[in-house]
């Protein structure tokens, strides 16, 4: 059997002051960004034409472009990707807006001919067509959010059910946490959002629940223990005991993410993309994220309980600083 970092003892929630600055600042300049220059929407929610393209020799990107604006295909957005034979091409007319998903249909059929004139129909090879009208483009947008909003609808009752609030509320904050660094971190790499990524984003916030719940599960599971020691400490100990599977677990769906990335194409890249970085966000949120906020939440409201005497006293663990023992390590 594999064992790794058993009977760790490291001082994790020590350096949470530094990763919430740093993730402070990284959301801050994602969504900064995205504040000036809003969504990258793809064309499944903006409506419009989206071809990928393949020639058999390479092409000019100056040429292609002037080709379409002789056919009338103006604000074309032209985007090569692995070699300089693929392309996709993007456009969206105003007046073939209107005429919702056929005139979307329109404009590929536009595009196809200008480039069959052009290099000749055995030069290129069409890989992939979406055409989608404006109308349901901006249903796809509404679902979208929908679908996120209920997300975190069913993650509230889940921990409402399962855990005392102190502990729901911690792992909800860590789970907004996770949503604000991935779409900063969609913008920063210019992504764009097509329901591909949201299904990802969705993905990551049930993978990053999941994560925060397996420590919090030990971390109760000390507290009925009643250990000497103090929440911190007791944190520091679930992070500890669960390291072994986390790390087991994460490089696994790390493997398989990276293979996606590399190898699948260039349909599914955004999605691994996603997967990736909420693979790394996700477990950086359980531990200095949801960790302090249950600890600060602690020492605003200190958990209460039964004496033998039947009057109400605050647990031990309730104080959140170190212990003279662990702040000397």
């Amino acid at each position: 059997m594999i064992r790794i970092l058993h009977d760790t003892s490291y001082d994790f929630i020590r350096w949470w002051k530094w990763a919430v600055g740093l993730t402070a600042a990284f959301i801050a300049l994602g969504l900064g960004s995205l504040a000036l220059q809003g969504i990258n929407y793809s064309i499944e929610f903006t409506g419009g034409t989206m071809m990928q393209v393949e020639f058999s020799k390479p092409v000019d990107v100056a040429a292609l472009r002037a080709a379409l604006d002789n056919a009338a295909i103006h604000g074309a957005e032209i985007q090569q990707f692995g070699t300089n034979r693929e392309f996709t091409i993007r456009a969206q007319e105003a007046e073939q807006a209107g005429a919702k998903t056929t005139g979307a249909e329109t404009v590929a059929g536009r595009i196809r001919n200008v480039l069959t004139t052009r290099y000749g129909s055995d030069q290129i090879r069409v890989v992939r067509t979406e055409a989608v009208g404006p109308r349901v483009g901006s249903e796809l947008r509404r679902d979208a959010v929908i679908a996120m909003f209920l997300s975190f609808l069913v993650t509230t009752v889940y921990l409402a059910i399962r855990f005392e609030w102190r502990f729901g509320v911690a792992a909800l904050i860590a789970t907004g946490h996770d949503v604000f660094t991935t779409l900063a971190f969609l913008k920063l790499l210019h992504l764009e959002v097509s329901l591909t990524v949201v299904a990802a984003i969705l993905t990551v916030i049930g993978y990053s629940l999941n994560d925060t719940i397996i420590i919090f599960d030990r971390v109760r599971e000390d507290l009925r223990k009643g250990r000497k020691e103090t929440l911190y400490q007791t944190l520091n100990r679930a992070i500890n005991e669960t390291l072994p599977r986390s790390i087991l677990t994460h490089a696994t769906t790390l493997a398989a993410t990276l293979a996606l990335l590399f190898f699948a194409g260039e349909v599914i890249r955004p999605f691994a993309w996603v997967m990736a970085f909420g693979i790394f966000t996700g477990t950086f949120s359980s531990i200095y994220i949801a960790s302090p906020v249950l600890l600060w939440i602690e020492r605003k409201w200190p958990r209460k309980t039964a004496t033998s005497k039947g009057t109400l006293t605050a647990t031990r663990t309730s104080p959140t600083r170190r212990s003279t023992a662990t702040a000397a390590t």
